[in-house]
């Protein structure tokens, strides 16, 4: 069908200043510096106007490719980058391998997991080089509906465009910027004044209005440019009520609607619940209908609700809604049927399988089983967002109450793992207990406990304990599959910290937990418990690597690596934890896991500071952020609190004690008392290095307790403490002795140097720490202890031998 020529654009009143500051970031990109800016405001301010008369003005000068986000596709990954990208697709086989491959996973032409901050970079190149010949604008429309992983990857995008010649605007409503739009450039768009109000009122001849309509008008609109356009088409005006300009709006598009003829109406709404803004998949859904295409299609463009030409687009994201909302129940799900029957099932199984969910009146198994299938297909492409709502779905469809609890079950891990847990926490509250077999019911506590631990507050120390629940649910039926909650459990509990009880609780669970074919780290716990370090750590090494020296052929920390890390630092192995990390890194590339990765890179800088290689430090940090942005998450802080102590940068360091003690809790509060230690003897400010170290040592926690050990006998010396240093001391060497590294035994070598003066000591330091693998953490920290105290060093000599 011939498209029919465009509507005139909306007028454009009250707009100068914000259509000067869009027109110089687009001079800026024609000159190679790139940026990005958000539009914000109430539906119906104007935002789509701005975009559209932006494209309009600068279209000869600069390239535009243009994506809009719809509430049909929010659940769709990556969707709104895909639109976004499609334009230019035509450079991604220039793109590295790596990076054209991880698009097409991201868009669904290649199967695997999608990798979110390789899926980033690709975008950049791919746009940059687009940009290359001819600058390129980037216009995102209704960025409050984007989906979350099209979100993540702009923002991605936006903070790194200043060196490319691209300009991003992107528009969303003041109340649903978020996903990290929310910290890019924004400006805010404003309500019309009375004057522009009425100039913008005086251009639309819809119908004549006289004085008192025309005031009441004014006053609905209240300087809404949307309003004072649409509401004269409703007749006049909306009288007063609760609802806000977009209720009011919306009212005005579905009076539109309803005067078109039944044909008209029909496609409309075919066109409404199709998000894909595909012409062919609207002619042959109409066919479908019985609809006479060509008069339906023409009568809807002259009613200037929508455009069908190349691509289906209504003339504003709320006239989609009214249509949609407009129609009955019965009407909207026969438009998802003809939409289904419209889909190839081969190229777009999922979107098939989302119509004939929204078609289906009642339980319907089948349609439960496809979306299923299209959760697994979500889920491998990392659209656990998708997963969620294709399996919710899938769980209000199922005729059978116990495979709709596992589905609910399914529906709930996926949501939480999408990082809505509250939304989690209601489906699991909706499950119908009385029909659990014990195996669900595991399942059910199990994800309780990982809920209410993420949801924080409260329910830090609640998970854990729910999750040994589970684990005693399991024990009859899965011993093994117990044992991983109990573990899993024990490493939530060394988030909380030992002063809250939950290590205690875990290792009293493990007590009569059904017992393993050999000694497990929750075993090896117990020992060191019952036992202390004597017993306890070589059985923690054997637990850990099978009891091979150099770790060859042990798998015990490969099943828990997060575990692992700290549990090498409990034992002083620094080959241990180099392994680990290794292993954690490396994993995290080729699965393309953020969370295994972003831990194994905060684990690599802490290991480069121990050893004194501060760029790599600095390099693996600068990664996790990169990671961490990608994905709108918060950077961990571990490894900039330690290089900053480390290398005594004060401010910085105390500056980012504040930020741990408002996020942190348990662990990450020990750790907090370890690193002001080592900043305080380092800056020789030895009474609140002291006291600082005695809250570490104290606490109990596993790591943090025996690697403050050394910071407490400095600080002890220091300050004339002998009873104390010398209890530390005590606690230290039998620590050192159990482990048997010689990073263990040199530096409890070098605290007795510290704490005696004795030349043996001094020689043994020496020798046991000069391969130099801790350089210029604890051990060279020791080696400079060696010198007998003849009162305190300069202020600040240490934290100056830190610094590079």
């Amino acid at each position: 069908m011939a498209p029919t020529s465009p509507r005139p654009p909306l007028p454009l009143v009250g707009r100068d200043g914000e259509m000067e500051r869009l027109a110089a970031l687009v001079g800026a990109a024609e000159q190679g510096e790139g940026g990005v800016l958000v539009l914000r405001g109430e539906p119906g301010i104007g935002k789509s106007a701005l975009l559209d008369r932006l494209e309009r003005q600068a279209a000869a000068r600069v390239r535009v490719i243009r994506a809009s986000g719809t509430e049909f596709e929010g659940e769709m990954p990556f969707a709104a980058l895909h639109q976004l990208c499609v334009p230019v697709l035509e450079h991604l086989d220039g793109l590295p391998a790596p990076y054209r491959d991880a698009l097409r996973v991201a868009f669904g032409l290649a199967d695997g997991a999608p990798d979110p901050f390789r899926v980033g970079l690709a975008a950049l190149d791919l746009l940059s080089g687009a940009a290359a010949d001819r600058p390129l604008l980037c216009l995102v429309d209704d960025a409050h509906w984007v989906d979350a992983a099209s979100a993540k990857a702009l923002t991605f995008l936006a903070r790194r465009l200043a060196a490319e010649p691209v300009a991003m605007v992107v528009a969303a409503r003041g109340d649903g910027v978020a996903r990290g739009l929310d910290e890019l450039p924004g400006l805010a768009l404003g309500r019309l004044g009375d004057a522009q109000a009425r100039e913008l009122l005086a251009l639309e001849k819809a119908a004549p209005l006289d004085d008192r309509v025309r005031e009441r008008l004014l006053a609905e609109a209240r300087g809404n440019p949307l309003a004072l356009i649409e509401l004269p088409k409703a007749g006049g005006f909306a009288p007063p009520a609760p609802s806000p300009v977009a209720g009011r709006i919306e009212g005005s598009f579905q009076a539109r609607s309803e005067r078109l003829p039944p044909d008209a109406r029909a496609l409309l709404l075919l066109a409404g619940a199709d998000p894909t803004g595909d012409p062919g998949l609207l002619w042959s859904a109409a066919r479908d209908q019985g609809i006479d295409a060509a008069a339906a299609g023409d009568t809807a463009r002259e009613s200037g609700l929508v455009e069908i030409d190349t691509r289906v687009r209504f003339c504003h994201p709320l006239a989609r809604s009214a249509v949609y909302r407009a129609a009955s129940p019965d009407r909207r799900r026969a438009a998802h049927r003809a939409l289904a029957g419209a889909t190839d099932p081969a190229t777009a199984p999922d979107r098939r399988a989302w119509h004939r969910a929204q078609a289906a009146g009642g339980p319907d198994e089948e349609v439960a089983r496809e979306l299923e299938a299209s959760a697994s297909r979500a889920q491998a492409r990392g659209g656990v967002a998708a997963a969620a709502a294709f399996l919710e779905r899938a769980a209000a469809l199922s005729t059978d109450p116990v495979r709709r609890n596992g589905r609910t079950l399914a529906a709930a891990r996926a949501t939480l793992d999408a990082g809505r847990a509250q939304d989690a926490a209601e489906l699991v509250s909706g499950i119908h207990t009385e029909v659990l077999d014990e195996g669900q019911r595991a399942r059910a506590d199990l994800l309780r406990g990982q809920i209410a631990f993420v949801a924080g507050a409260e329910g830090v120390t609640r998970g854990p304990e729910l999750i040994v629940r589970a684990a005693r649910r399991f024990a009859g039926t899965d011993p093994e599959r117990s044992r991983a909650c109990l573990v899993e459990a024990l490493e939530m509990g060394l988030a909380v910290g030992r002063a809250a009880g939950v290590m205690d609780r875990v290792l009293e669970a493990a007590r009569t937990a059904p017992p393993v074919p050999r000694p497990d780290v929750l075993d090896a716990l117990l020992v060191l418990e019952r036992e202390g370090p004597g017993r306890g750590l070589p059985a923690l090494r054997q637990a850990l690597t099978g009891g091979e020296g150099d770790g060859a052929g042990g798998e015990g920390w490969t099943r828990n690596p997060a575990l692992a890390t700290i549990l090498a630092g409990e034992l002083w192995d620094l080959d241990l934890h180099t392994r680990v990390v290794a292993w954690l890194v490396r994993t995290g590339r080729e699965t393309r896991s953020p969370i295994t990765a972003r831990l194994g890179l905060a684990q690599a800088a802490l290991s480069a500071v121990v050893r004194g290689d501060f760029g790599r430090a600095v390099a693996a940090i600068a990664e996790e952020e990169a990671i961490a942005d990608a994905l709108g998450d918060v950077p961990q802080l571990y490894p900039r609190v330690h290089l900053a102590v480390v290398r005594g940068r004060r401010g910085e360091a105390l500056d980012l004690f504040t930020d741990v003690a408002e996020r942190g809790a348990g662990q990450l509060i020990g750790n907090l008392d370890g690193a002001k230690a080592v900043l305080h003897n380092g800056l020789a400010e030895y009474p609140a290095a002291l006291e600082a170290a005695a809250r570490a040592v104290r606490g109990g926690d596993l790591y943090i307790a025996g690697a403050s050990l050394p910071e407490l006998v400095e600080a002890a010396v220091r300050c004339g403490e002998d009873a104390a240093a010398r209890s530390a001391l005590k606690d230290l060497a039998e620590r050192a002795e159990a482990a048997g590294t010689g990073f263990a035994l040199g530096t409890a070598a070098a605290m007795r140097a510290l704490v005696d003066g004795a030349e043996e000591d001094h020689r043994q330091a020496l020798s046991l720490l000069a391969d130099g693998r801790a350089v210029p953490g604890p051990g060279a920290a020791a080696l400079r202890r060696v010198a007998p105290p003849r009162g305190p060093p300069p202020r600040g000599a240490r934290a100056a031998a830190h610094r590079p």
